[in-house]
């Protein structure tokens, strides 16, 4: 074989090879799996109320923490409400996405509505519901999130309690919460220890804990740092008692839940019954139903029953969320 022909096969080889690993190192570094543990890390600090100049110094050191169509979204009110909440469900995207997902299904929905020719009063109604629906499931995951981080503080706490007395400093036990215990507490505590190796006081680095975990359990723990800062004492022994109490809190919460789960069902029931009914209804009999929207007291009935139907759920969620 040709000497010129080996060499050329060679070195397109190599090029094909190299070429192969800068789209791989590419990819990584802009996609990879650290660098999207890092720029979630920059969100989630971010999200708190306090310590913004430790999050620009953090963004300024990724370059790509936050993108450009959300760092524009979050300077309009209100969205920094709903990028905190997307944190606090413990997701990776930002405010761009849901809000592009709600004007998405805002738009299907409406047009689906109008090709059906549905009646015109009710396409906004159903394209704002179903606009609603990531808020929704962002609510649903969070509060899922928000449970799981309740049940897995306890154990945190003792775990702090017993470094303390075991001669370890409270950083170095708050970075031992963060390497040991699971997920998703440990993806706090973990945030809370880089914030104050960033330079963020401590103060200020449990204040943006509490932004981020709506829980009153974890609430209670920042407190009892907080004030022990200030005032002194064992730590070690007010953490102890703080652990116990909060188990005893949430040992008595899913008492509550058992004992509240019947009027649950019976809410569910009856705030499902009536959609379910004339949804029923309008598909086997439409002309009984199209009475409602054509007719002036129809609509008049329509408007007050949903009036009063608003008014009856928002009355049973009231019953049936029981504070412990």
């Amino acid at each position: 074989m040709d000497t010129g022909l080996i060499l050329t096969l060679v070195v397109a080889f190599v090029a094909v090879v190299f070429g192969l690993e800068g789209l791989f190192l590419l990819w990584n570094n802009s996609r990879g799996p650290e660098v999207q543990r890092l720029q979630r890390r920059v969100r989630m600090i971010s999200a708190g109320t306090h310590g913004q100049k430790t999050a620009e110094l953090a963004k300024g050191r990724l370059g790509e923490g936050v993108g450009l169509v959300d760092r524009i979204l979050l300077m309009l009110p209100r969205v920094s409400t709903l990028d905190r909440m997307i944190e606090q469900a413990g997701m990776d995207f930002g405010v761009s996405r849901i809000l592009g997902a709600m004007a998405a299904l805002f738009a299907t929905t409406a047009f689906v509505l109008f090709l059906v020719r549905a009646p015109a009063v009710s396409i906004p109604i159903f394209a704002g519901m179903a606009a609603t629906s990531p808020v929704v499931w962002l609510v649903i995951k969070r509060s899922s999130r928000t449970s799981a981080l309740e049940a897995q503080l306890p154990d945190a706490i003792d775990l702090i309690a017993r470094a303390m007395r075991a001669g370890h400093a409270f950083p170095a036990a708050v970075q031992m919460v963060g390497e040991e215990s699971p997920d998703p507490l440990a993806a706090e505590f973990r945030i809370v220890h880089d914030e104050i190796n960033f330079g963020l006081g401590m103060d200020e680095a449990f204040r943006n804990l509490s932004a981020r975990v709506p829980s009153d359990d974890m609430r209670f723990f920042i407190i009892a740092v907080l004030l022990q800062r200030e005032t002194g004492g064992n730590l070690a022994e007010v953490l102890g008692n703080i652990g116990t109490l909060v188990r005893n809190r949430f040992k008595l919460l899913g008492k509550v839940k058992v004992l509240a789960a019947e009027g649950k069902l019976s809410a569910w029931i009856l705030g499902l019954m009536p959609i379910g009914i004339a949804m029923i209804i309008n598909i086997m009999n439409p002309n009984f139903m199209s009475l409602l929207w054509k007719d002036p007291v129809g609509l008049m009935l329509v408007y007050t029953c949903a009036g009063m139907y608003v008014v009856g759920i928002f009355w049973m969620w009231r019953l049936i969320k029981i504070r412990v």
